[in-house]
């Protein structure tokens, strides 16, 4: 049996603090955690971001929308944007079970490995420029190139179509509850990512208990 491994990127694969963002471009407004929690959520939680993932709005317009939305200097928000994809840097205890899992690929041919990113086109094109470790997947989905984002089921249910998943001998691996949930309603077995440890024994017990 061949089990399909699907990870998440940002706070998985790649280091995502956005609350450290705003701190370096905005420290006048995120003077305590409070702060920078609440300036991070008003700009990376909001509908207009979601609309950058999803291919809809592109990085100027995100920037500006923002700028005049939360009344922040252009030049600083700019800044925040333009650095995010330098911010994105690999979590190697994740890397290091994504080789493992792609030296049991060449091995044993019992798993194959996807990914399942909230991404918008320039962040997605300059990871995979950057990382070689990219390209020994199998295959993914980025939102940004889609027009959809997870927890969208359609999201999920086009990574199962285009690369003829069954939803049974899926594991997805996400940071957020509700995108695993959204993963476990089609089907797919799902990990909360806590850590890379933890994930890496929750995985072997995937692989090697059924």
């Amino acid at each position: 049996m061949t089990t399909n491994v699907v990870f998440d990127f940002g706070a998985v694969l790649f280091d995502w603090r956005p609350e450290l963002l705003v701190v370096s471009q905005f420290p006048h407004l995120a003077g305590d955690a409070r702060q920078a929690r609440a300036l991070a959520s008003s700009i990376f939680h909001h509908a207009d971001w979601q609309a950058f993932d999803c291919g809809t709005l592109d990085q100027q317009a995100v920037v500006q929308r923002t700028v005049q939305r939360l009344q922040l200097p252009h030049a600083e928000v700019h800044g925040l944007v333009a650095g995010i994809v330098e911010h994105l840097t690999p979590i190697t205890s994740t890397v290091d079970i994504v080789h493992r899992l792609q030296q049991r690929r060449s091995l044993r041919a019992d798993v194959r490995l996807y990914y399942l990113s909230n991404m918008p086109k320039p962040f997605a094109r300059a990871l995979q420029a950057r990382h070689a470790f990219l390209q020994h997947f199998d295959g993914g989905i980025f939102s940004g190139d889609v027009g959809l984002v997870k927890p969208q089921p359609e999201i999920f249910q086009l990574l199962e179509s285009r690369y003829s998943l069954s939803p049974r001998d899926t594991v997805f691996i996400d940071d957020l509850a509700s995108n695993v949930e959204a993963a476990r309603v089609r089907g797919w077995r799902g990990i909360l990512f806590e850590s890379s440890a933890l994930l890496a024994l929750e995985l072997a017990a995937h692989l090697d208990g059924h």
